[in-house]
């Protein structure tokens, strides 16, 4: 494809992905009319992105997730080693976590996350992971080929890259050998390390300085609200707080900080990890953000007078709330999620 065609399906994209944005309600210039739905960055990857997204297109119609581009596993790890092209996984999961509650939302939700089985080279890839990347190939612009498929989905909000190349997650994890519970070793790969047997300490990227997503950056200068999880604390939330530019932004917006805290450790990342446990290891990768709000499900805070200390050190207030599955699992409810997000947006 030349580069003119290049660019005229970038032209074409960015005039329909604007149609498309006034089509459900999210005007491209806004007016600062407190009437006016806020304008929502949600930061993740994987399910815990994908829960958040799930509510907050129930409560905003200007909602743009800034994903996570560290996955080295599965489709996505076998894409980005044959393709050298960003996984795809996590920005699939967001948009189908976009998708409305329509047939037509319903359906391409569960088309781009279908995996093939069979016996050959197919088996486990996602349709949308394919279908993402054929898209980045023929464009030759990832944010455009992600804003194409929200197109065809009809996604109720945009997905960006966190980085504009694929990262590698490095952790630095104490206790790997459990004959040596005090050693430190180095584990890169977001898989190694979701998956370590070990405590996680501290987490780094290579590369060590990566460029930011342009439009990522953009997003969050002129958000009203940033929502930070629920999800992987190390793999999913702390590395868009690694990104040089993207870092400088979260601190220097304007926008009000959410912290959404997940309902239960989770096993190899953040054993025996406490709520307030959470906000301190935030605080040592970004001492000099600030945050306005700490969401916890009710059920899940043993000592809130602790956790509301933790939020208050970092310049913020604790809300407790309802947010856990109706059946008692331990992820989170959209609806109950969404009710949560509405009542903190509007006060």
């Amino acid at each position: 494809m030349s580069d003119n065609i290049h660019a005229d399906a970038n032209e074409r994209c960015d005039d329909a992905f604007a149609d498309a944005v006034g089509r459900s309600g999210r005007a491209c210039a806004r007016s600062v009319d407190a009437s006016s739905p806020p304008r929502v960055v949600a930061l993740g990857g994987g399910h815990g992105l994908h829960a958040s997204l799930s509510a907050l297109r129930r409560v905003t119609t200007d909602v743009t997730a800034v994903v996570t581009v560290a996955d080295d596993g599965g489709s996505s790890g076998r894409l980005r080693r044959e393709l050298g092209v960003l996984p795809p996984g996590d920005l699939r999961m967001a948009l189908a976590a976009l998708c409305g509650d329509d047939e037509w939302g319903h359906t391409w939700s569960e088309v781009i996350q279908h995996r093939f089985r069979s016996e050959g080279e197919l088996h486990g890839h996602a349709v949308g992971n394919l279908l993402i990347v054929a898209l980045w190939e023929l464009l030759g612009d990832s944010v455009a080929g992600l804003d194409w498929v929200g197109q065809l989905l009809g996604a109720h909000g945009r997905v960006l890259p966190m980085s504009s190349v694929p990262l590698d997650i490095v952790a630095k994890v104490e206790g790997v050998d459990e004959a040596r519970p005090f050693d430190v070793t180095t584990v890169r790969g977001q898989v190694a390390c979701a998956s370590t047997r070990g405590r996680v300490k501290s987490i780094s990227l290579v590369p060590e300085m990566p460029p930011a997503s342009p439009q990522a950056v953009k997003a969050v200068r002129e958000a009203d609200w940033i929502v930070f999880g629920p999800g992987s604390w190390f793999t999913s939330v702390l590395p868009h707080l690694l990104v040089p530019d993207l870092a400088d932004a979260l601190v220097a917006s304007r926008a009000r900080r959410l912290v959404a805290l997940n309902l239960s450790p989770q096993r190899g990342e953040t054993d025996g990890f406490s709520p307030e446990t959470y906000l301190e290891v935030l605080s040592a990768h970004a001492p000099r953000l600030g945050v306005d709000v700490v969401l916890a499900d009710s059920g899940a805070v043993e000592d809130t007078d602790r956790l509301s200390e933790a939020a208050e050190k970092l310049g913020g207030r604790l809300v407790l709330a309802e947010v856990k599955a109706l059946d008692g699992s331990p992820r989170h409810d959209p609806d109950r999620l969404a009710a949560a997000f509405d009542e903190i947006f509007r006060n």
